[in-house]
């Protein structure tokens, strides 16, 4: 008999593709094992200072985006100091904007491990890039969710029977590879990593909520315009912002924009992994 008497979702989202896959995924497993889901929502940098220790008698379900192929860099610090697994059984789970989950589900699974969290599946989800409306759009879809629910309910059925190890390999390289490199069609490389956002003023109806929900803590509370701080492009404030103020205009964020949608129109699959 199991001894799991919680499913904890544990995650970082911006537009919230990755909250709603990993609360999909712990609501199937904790029906499954008949005990509640709860949350721990790791998207703002107070709660990234917050040590967490999980104990024997909790399943983790353990998400975050996927950025330029990777785990993002900014997440490191937290999922390497600050979780204590102790053995614990947890899946983890990425999601990415249709191109590619590269290394990412690879790279999650190895932090998971080193944490000593103890993965039992895992699993890869198509959701809407940040960058576009087009690129992934509407997804995850019903027939990702469903997906997420198998990954769930397969999991806990693997724990009811005794079977806790993730036998099946997870695609990517072990060591991962670089970040992916956005480059234009003469295979120069394209450096965004400084650009921020843009606020119109004529849209912008002083809210507060993209101060609130900047997933760095980066956007000027006092000035909404003004971004202070690293800026990771999860596009949180502008694809949550009610009045659409917030966009981007630097020519190389929109060429690399226009030529993700351009060369990955086409629908990308989620993986489960077990």
């Amino acid at each position: 008999m199991h001894s799991i008497t919680n499913v904890c979702a544990v995650y970082f989202t911006g537009t919230g593709n990755t909250k709603t896959i990993a609360r999909r995924v712990a609501d199937a497993a904790a029906q499954a094992l008949g005990c509640p889901r709860t949350d721990y929502d790791f998207s703002l940098p107070a709660a990234r200072e917050e040590a967490l220790s999980f104990s024997a008698k909790e399943l983790i379900v353990i998400g975050t985006p996927v950025y330029a192929g990777r785990v993002p860099n900014k997440l490191l610090p937290f999922l390497t100091e600050h979780i204590s697994g102790n053995g614990v059984l947890c899946i983890p789970v990425v999601t990415f904007g249709n191109r590619s989950f590269d290394d990412g589900l690879m790279e999650l699974v190895r932090l998971m491990q080193t944490d000593g969290l103890s993965p039992v599946a895992a699993g890869a989800f198509v959701g809407e890039h940040s960058f576009s409306t087009t690129l992934g759009a509407g997804r995850p879809n019903q027939e990702d969710l469903a997906l997420a629910e198998t990954l769930g309910h397969s999991a806990a059925e693997k724990i009811l029977a005794g079977q806790t190890a993730l036998s099946a390999p997870v695609d990517g390289n072990d060591p991962v590879g670089p970040y992916y490199t956005p480059r234009d069609r003469a295979g120069n490389p394209i450096n965004i990593l400084k650009v921020k956002p843009k606020t119109d003023p004529d849209k912008c109806r002083k809210c507060g909520l993209c101060a609130s929900i900047c997933t760095m803590g980066s956007i000027d509370p006092e000035d909404f315009s003004s971004v202070t701080g690293v800026c990771i492009k999860c596009c949180a404030c502008v694809k949550r912002c009610p009045a659409g103020a917030k966009y981007y205009d630097d020519e190389g964020y929109l060429y690399h924009q226009h030529e993700l949608e351009a060369m990955y129109a086409r629908p990308a699959q989620s993986k489960l992994f077990f």
